[in-house]
């Protein structure tokens, strides 16, 4: 008579074991996305529940419902700022293909080509700040460079950031200079990948010039006419420092846009209106959501059509 040997059950695995391989990569991201919520989300999230009250930062907050909201859309500073931000979103899309074509310039193999190139990377490495000193000496009156070549040219100067009509686009014009070589350093990049067969090809089919431009080089810079697009929008409904520092929002508020009213309302010695800030930070926010909510739509629906 032989006995049945039982055979001995396996181990039973931990939870850890068998989930380690979903877990690991939640572990790495646990620190990212408890810093992101806790500096990005719960901000946001802040600055829509404040926008509903009253508050200085100090006293009581007393909830005032939508008064926020009605008050913005009746206030004509909100309005000059709001105008102001389109005018910058217009004019400062002029980045793309200005840095497009200074980098299908530099995209050559001349002799002295490195430096030319490092002349035209320089305005991105320099801080904002430094930017907006530079063009204020720039069109400062008397010894600016501009204002002196004006005069000399028709008599008389002209002192862009003291008037109404035309420090935006002076302040506008200080902005895109370090934004074109921030656009042509991606285009760069993208340029150094594409596809020399595709090139020769397309010079055996006998195109050239625009045609190979539109046809070949363009649809193969998508991922940096991607990003260069969404940076710039971004930034030119930032666009804080440079007025800031260029013209404080004069002269009489003409250069005003929301991200400086937002600071304005809020944090300047003329406001302390937190609930009113927030409002125009509510404002903002959902302009920039619009934006960039349709471009990652588009880079998701393209991106699902290549596969």
């Amino acid at each position: 008579m032989t006995l049945a040997m039982s055979e001995p059950e396996p181990p039973q695995k931990s939870w850890w074991r068998s989930n380690q391989q979903r877990a690991t990569p939640w572990l790495f991201l646990a620190p990212g996305m408890f810093m992101f919520g806790l500096y990005v989300i719960y901000p946001i999230i802040a600055s829509f529940r404040l926008s509903f009250f009253k508050y200085d930062g100090l006293g009581t907050k007393v909830w005032l419902g939508l008064a926020n909201y009605q008050e913005l859309f009746s206030d004509p500073a909100f309005k000059t700022s709001l105008y102001n931000n389109v005018l910058w979103l217009i004019l400062y899309l002029l980045a793309v293909p200005l840095g497009l074509g200074i980098a299908i310039f530099l995209n050559q193999t001349v002799r002295g080509i490195r430096i030319y190139k490092s002349l035209f990377f320089f305005p991105f490495v320099i801080s904002q700040v430094v930017v907006g000193l530079i063009f204020s000496w720039f069109y400062a009156p008397n010894f600016g460079l501009l204002y002196s070549v004006i005069e000399f040219f028709t008599g008389k100067g002209v002192a862009i950031l003291a008037d109404p009509v035309l420090a935006t686009y002076g302040i506008i014009a200080a902005g895109l200079w370090p934004q074109i070589a921030y656009c042509m350093i991606l285009y760069l990049t993208g340029l150094n990948n594409v596809a020399p067969d595709q090139i020769e090809a397309a010079r055996l089919d006998g195109a050239k010039g625009l045609k190979m431009l539109w046809y070949v080089i363009l649809p193969q810079l998508r991922p940096a006419t991607f990003i260069a697009v969404v940076v710039t929008v971004i930034g030119a409904l930032r666009s804080f420092d440079l007025v800031s520092i260029m013209t404080k929002g004069g002269p009489f508020g003409s250069t005003r846009v929301l991200s400086y009213y937002m600071y304005e309302q809020a944090l300047s010695e003329y406001g302390y209106r937190m609930g009113y800030g927030a409002a125009i930070a509510v404002v903002l926010f959902a302009i920039m959501m619009v934006f960039i909510s349709g471009f990652i739509w588009k880079m998701v629906r393209d991106e699902r059509g290549n596969r």
